[in-house]
């Protein structure tokens, strides 16, 4: 009579709650993965980051005389002193041509 007796299932209820919470998981994963992938392509200003703490590097050592000017790919760089008569602050700025989007660093300068 082992054949009559009863399995250990689980029933319909409990299958479509654990079905929605998987699908609920996989959800915001994607949301997630979808995030990061669309801050990575549109961000992609690695290159320029290097190039500004190049400048950095270079200003330090007395490379450079400000105001300085230039252009690095589709970006335009400013590096001035602060308008700021007070301060000793150097503004690193990098506007982009296409996008109009800027990205600015200040730095405190001691002589």
């Amino acid at each position: 009579m082992d054949v009559l007796r009863k399995i250990k299932s689980a029933t319909l209820v409990e299958a479509l709650v654990a079905t929605v919470l998987v699908v609920v998981i996989f959800m915001i994963a994607s949301l997630i993965l979808n995030n990061l992938v669309l801050n990575t392509f549109t961000k992609r200003n690695h290159s320029l980051e290097y190039r500004l703490n190049e400048l950095e590097y270079s200003f330090n050592n007395d490379k450079i005389i400000l105001p300085y000017n230039e252009e690095f790919e589709d970006w335009n760089i400013t590096i001035a002193r602060d308008k700021n008569p007070q301060s000793d602050n150097i503004l690193f700025t990098a506007s982009n041509i296409k996008t109009d989007k800027e990205i600015k660093r200040k730095r405190v300068y001691a002589n």
